[in-house]
């Protein structure tokens, strides 16, 4: 089948925006700041919601981040009145899957954008009610989430009272009372009694979810280190990492579980612990990060054969303070997974480095030598990780790389991937090294498996019609619930959101970086790569 021009363009178009979708967070990156970020992917959005519609709701079934998910979402409730009907009902099936998926905070904060927007269609007030009545406890967001909440319920015109039905009558008869931040007369529903005792008596503060329990501390004054201590309890995992280094700066310890904890949250993790921790927790760490790669790799470790690595450890992998070490927590996760995969493993960090526990940004980015050491062991596959700014000497890694596609490996013997960890604003899409090797944008090093995949699409070798039966087939498998990821285990207490009227979710904290406040353990390193 002969493709035409216009399929070759949309197949381009589309491979760049999933690219930007999966890695593009609109926060400050190592090369460009916020402003950049955010109206470039604000254009992509724009560009592929007019142009692709099909495709571009078709991408929630991917692995986009939960930022450009809520974008899309927002697109597509906005924009109703550009599709038809048959494409309305797929896109109600597509958003209300990915609503499921999403944390809690960050679909409070889409209802209260779709409220700033003025979108109050009678398709978007469904979404917004089916949303609330599947939500578990919806007692506790109106304590946690109080005033996006009461936003989304006036909103989408609905009776609160009517979203609790099926709980007790107390708790439909005093609901509304905590919209309004009464806190005169004792609650009978326990949650609603304990926050209304939390604004008079510090010891009901440490019964409440950890981020509610953060802003009643403050009012009341208890010391840093007391509160954690006492409100460890009530801490999710998430929370414990995150908070795990500003722990260490008030002496207090918090226990954390490492054993379920995914890939690349460990990996930022262990990243922001110092180095002299991390050699004395060797075992430990590495046997965790053994565990998660593991996990990740499932039925398909140990298959992929003789496996070489370029991973990126260069100076500019520090990330930005939103983003802190994002780039080298997603190589170091892909180093972990890539060892599980790998029948016989080969790594090479830019920094000539061998012990990735003991990782740090730093130093030039040479891509191009440490690619000769990998094709040098005749893998069967070889994994870039990398931004792509290729720096010592600059291009030499674009030129290894074309030598050997063209004279020495025409055949592709070599199965050669780039994964790019970082949004390009200026390009609208990840950097990539060169046109023949494909390049997909990642995110978290768990998805590497699937990237792959998508990858060999931006080889040029694969068209739209199998780009659209890829799309079609992973749809399928996002709508069905047998074949769909089943949604996390909820953990209302994310630490990305704070209580009642979610302000640190405005804030550029990555809420996927666990590692907060922690301070980067790089020891005294001075700036070797240009920005």
């Amino acid at each position: 089948m002969t493709e035409t021009i216009a399929d070759l363009v949309a197949c381009e178009d589309v491979l760049t925006f999933v690219n930007a979708a999966i890695t593009g967070t609109g926060q400050r990156e190592f090369h460009h700041d916020a402003a950049e970020q955010t109206l470039s992917l604000g254009f992509l959005h724009a560009y592929m919601r007019e142009n692709y519609r099909e495709l571009y709701a078709a991408t929630l079934a991917l692995d986009v981040n939960d930022h450009n998910a809520a974008l899309i979402v927002r697109g597509l409730l906005s924009t109703a009145r550009d599709a038809d009907d048959a494409q309305r009902r797929l896109e109600g099936r597509l958003v209300a899957r990915r609503l499921e998926l999403l944390p809690p905070q960050r679909v409070y904060r889409l209802f209260r954008a779709l409220r700033r927007d003025g979108v109050n269609n009678r398709r978007t007030r469904a979404i917004m009610r089916d949303w609330l009545l599947a939500r578990p406890d919806l007692a506790f967001d109106a304590v946690k989430y109080r005033g996006a909440l009461k936003d989304a319920v006036r909103h989408a015109h609905l009776n609160v009272e009517d979203l609790v039905a099926d709980a007790p009558d107390h708790v439909r008869q005093e609901i509304g009372r905590i919209f309004y931040g009464a806190t005169g007369h004792p609650f009978v529903t326990p949650i609603f009694e304990t926050w209304r005792q939390a604004h008079y008596a510090q010891a009901a503060v440490y019964k409440l979810p950890f981020t509610v329990a953060e802003g009643f501390a403050a009012q009341h004054g208890i010391p840093r280190k007391r509160f954690l201590e006492r409100a460890e309890r009530n801490m999710t995992r998430l929370e414990r990492l995150r908070l795990q280094g500003h722990a260490g700066e008030n002496k207090a310890r918090l226990d954390i579980d490492l054993a379920t904890v995914p890939l690349t949250r460990l990996a930022t993790y262990v990243l922001s612990l110092p180095l002299d921790e991390r050699s004395a927790r060797r075992a430990e760490l590495t046997g965790a990060l053994r565990a998660a790669a593991r996990r990740a790799a499932g039925p398909d470790a140990g298959r992929w054969g003789r496996v070489a690595a370029v991973l990126d450890d260069s100076f500019s992998t520090i990330g930005s303070a939103e983003k802190r070490r994002r780039p080298l927590a997603v190589a170091l996760g892909g180093h972990f997974l890539l060892e599980a995969l790998a029948g016989e493993f080969h790594p090479f960090w830019t920094s000539g480095r061998t012990d990735p526990l003991l990782l740090y940004p730093f130093g030039p980015t040479p891509l191009g030598t440490r690619l000769l050491d990998a094709l040098d062991t005749a893998p069967d596959r070889l994994v870039i990780v990398s931004d792509g700014f290729d720096n010592a000497p600059p291009g030499l890694a674009a030129e290894v790389l074309r030598v050997w596609r063209s004279r020495l490996d025409p055949d592709r013997r070599v199965s050669i991937t780039h994964l790019n960890p970082v949004y390009d604003a200026e390009g609208f899409d990840v950097r990539r090294l060169v046109p023949t090797v494909p390049t997909a944008g990642v995110r978290d090093a768990e998805d590497l498996l699937t990237l792959v995949e998508l990858a060999r699409f931006a080889e040029g070798r694969v068209g739209l019609p199998e780009l659209r039966a890829h799309l079609d087939a992973r749809m399928a498998r996002f709508l069905t619930p047998t074949g769909a990821t089943e949604p996390p285990t909820p953990e209302p207490e994310d630490p990305a959101s704070e209580d009642p009227a979610l302000d640190a979710e405005d804030s550029t904290a990555d809420p996927d970086d666990p590692s907060g406040d922690i301070q980067d353990p790089t020891p005294g390193t001075e700036r070797t790569e240009a920005p």
